[in-house]
């Protein structure tokens, strides 16, 4: 009985070392990370960021989402950065993430840090830095962000497949949330994101062009609001350019996102699908009357998204691994 009992403490010590090990492994990340090796990091991406702004309004928006498509494949890795080659297709190079621009964002903050501390800032930090300076130079919070992500070595355009789709309904959004451990909570919050930005034509279509058998046009559409994406997209459109705005002030980040969603003003279906139910439409309204409760929403969870990851080195350029 003595020997039954020390096999069965020895085994629930095991299971307890290897979730302390787990938990030690996801918390490997520290804002302090790089406070003793590359002091000036942050600062240094920060005018990186700031000078592309100036040159091209729509930067903040391009990596924000960037950083959003990076973490929803492989953890926040980097991934998404790698260029395709001879043998394999990227993930930039799908069909989600074609649009997808300001790479030399990245790049050229890469080449400015590398210069302070050579190998030692990974490119999946310096993304995830960059995505919250896009944040907090539109008008909306700062936080500090966990640091020490290492890049990872595999990008593959299958799985980018695994991407929340603009088409979704709140089912396939908590699911595809939920499997990279996050709550219907951040899956609103993280929506706000869609307070910066442009949509082409081709990712609204569904709701403004034959949308069912029945109807022409999504009926939870105002309807003054979608004759005007009509006739910004309509049915014969050839113009690569055209499309619509997220929000009214596409540029700032603030909380009109949700009030426009109330209003039947969303450019996405999966955006829509937030006041499908109950428990998430409440959200949409508690963040559309207070804008400080949506901007500690977004940026509790933004933190928690930003520490999925799982690369294993500091690629030495961000578009091809080391």
């Amino acid at each position: 009985m003595a020997a039954k009992n020390t096999n069965i403490f020895s085994l629930i010590f095991s299971f307890i070392f290897i979730g302390l090990a787990h938990l030690n492994l996801v918390n490997t990340l520290s804002p302090n990370y790089y406070d003793q090796t590359c002091p000036n990091a942050e600062s240094t991406i920060t005018s990186v960021v700031k000078k592309a702004m100036l040159n091209d309004p729509t930067v903040p928006a391009a990596l924000l989402r960037m950083h959003f498509h990076d973490c929803f494949i492989r953890g926040c890795d980097g991934s998404v950065l790698l260029n395709s080659t001879e043998k394999n297709i990227a993930e930039k190079d799908s069909p989600p993430n074609i649009s997808l621009h300001a790479f030399y964002v990245i790049d050229n903050a890469k080449k400015a840090v590398e210069a302070l501390c050579p190998k030692t800032v990974s490119c999946a930090d310096i993304l995830a830095l960059a995505a919250r300076d896009a944040v907090t130079l539109s008008g909306g919070p700062t936080w500090d962000v966990p640091k020490g992500r290492k890049d990872g070595r595999v990008s593959k355009i299958i799985e980018t497949l695994q991407l929340p789709a603009q088409t979704f309904n709140i089912s396939q959004l908590q699911q595809s949330f939920a499997q990279r451990g996050l709550s219907l909570d951040d899956l609103v919050a993280l929506s706000g994101g869609h307070t910066l930005g442009f949509a082409h034509c081709s990712s609204f279509q569904n709701r403004i062009h034959n949308f069912n058998s029945n109807q022409s046009v999504d009926p939870t559409l105002e309807s003054s609001f979608a004759a005007g994406l009509k006739r910004a997209c309509p049915t014969k459109n050839t113009a690569k350019n055209a499309g619509a705005n997220l929000d009214s002030t596409p540029t700032t980040f603030d909380n009109r996102y949700y009030k426009l969603l109330l209003q039947g003003k969303s450019i996405f279906s999966s955006d829509q699908s937030l006041v499908t139910s109950a428990k998430s439409k409440a959200l949409v309204s508690k963040f559309a009357s207070s804008q400080q409760e949506f901007q500690k929403a977004f940026v509790k969870s933004m933190i928690k998204m930003s520490n999925i990851n799982g690369g294993q080195e500091v690629r030495l350029n961000c578009r091809v691994v080391n």
